[in-house]
């Protein structure tokens, strides 16, 4: 992996965040109000790199994204090595193990997270039938969207415009919101991803089948498998150092020893995590931030926009 690239995130009137250490990141946050129910989070990066370098990465989320790409190369190994050369516009589905991704030349992005449930009003597609794909938008996102956005030099200016496109997109569907069972298994993945299933199923006020069924239509994967990911995502942003370092020993006792923590983080991320914490990898640390950032915010451990933990 390359280390000579330089990090950072588009400069103008919105303030710049960075990490402790000094590690740029997105300028992320929660959507509109009017949005909640659709979008998850919204945020607009920036890498440079020369024209000719390339950085090997990847990313890992646990819901579908729509990835906008003003600048630079993407190669999707696991999707016969495809190549998206900017401009484009990318979906990407939720990810179950980390999805390798390869950067060649500067990147300035724009995405837009979506909440469980999103995908299969705004894409009549289930979640099951968009776990790790990516898929081209039509050409109307790359040929309209994009070119709108990039005439936007401030990333909040950027974010605005996108809101005002997908509420546009949303009020010409006139389709229901997403199931608010997905949005409360959400929030139990977020808390306490160790709780059994019928427990969960308990505290929403749903029987335990139709849980399943939800969660399996509006997240791709069961309810075990969910929360799986999402102990091993929190696991990995502590060690990557975009989470709240009182959570760590926390994060480490989901897991019953250390051999256990080995074996599930392994299966997901293709490297122990002694291995994943001493690599340099941008892209994926970038999308664990807002990650944790999104769940302070949803457990009310922080206020929308204040400083977070590791800043």
């Amino acid at each position: 992996m390359s280390r000579t690239a330089r990090f950072a995130v588009d400069i103008g009137p919105t303030k710049l965040r960075t990490t402790r250490t000094g590690q740029p990141l997105s300028y992320n946050r929660a959507p509109a109000a009017d949005l909640s129910s659709w979008i998850a989070r919204l945020a607009v990066t920036r890498i440079d790199q020369p024209a000719d370098q390339t950085l090997d990465c990847g990313l890992f989320g646990e819901t579908a994204a729509i990835r906008l790409q003003l600048s630079g190369e993407l190669e999707v190994p696991a999707n016969n090595h495809a190549r998206y050369t900017a401009p484009s516009a990318l979906f990407f589905g939720p990810q179950s193990k980390l999805q390798p991704l390869c950067l060649t030349g500067s990147l300035i992005g724009i995405s837009v997270a979506l909440r469980p449930g999103a995908c299969r009003a705004l894409m009549t597609m289930r979640g099951g039938d968009l776990v790790d794909k990516v898929i081209p938008l039509p050409d109307d996102w790359r040929d309209c969207a994009v070119p709108a956005l990039a005439s936007k030099g401030d990333p909040e200016d950027r974010l605005q415009a996108l809101e005002q496109l997908f509420r546009a997109h949303i009020t010409s569907l006139s389709k229901p919101e997403p199931d608010p069972i997905a949005a409360d298994f959400e929030e139990i993945a977020f808390r306490d991803p160790t709780m059994s299933i019928a427990q969960a199923a308990r505290e929403i006020g749903v029987d335990r089948r139709r849980l399943e069924r939800v969660v399996h239509r509006d997240f791709g994967l069961p309810p075990k498998q969910v929360f799986r990911r999402a102990r091993a995502l929190d696991m990995a942003a502590s060690l990557q150092g975009v989470a709240d370092e009182e959570e760590a020993q926390a994060f480490a006792l989901r897991y019953y020893d250390e051999s256990h923590l080995i074996r599930e983080f392994t299966e997901l991320f293709g490297m122990s995590p002694r291995r994943f914490k001493a690599l340099e990898q941008p892209l994926l640390t970038i999308t664990l931030e807002a990650r944790q950032a999104r769940r302070l915010e949803i457990l009310g451990r922080i206020e929308p926009g204040a400083q977070r933990p590791w800043q």
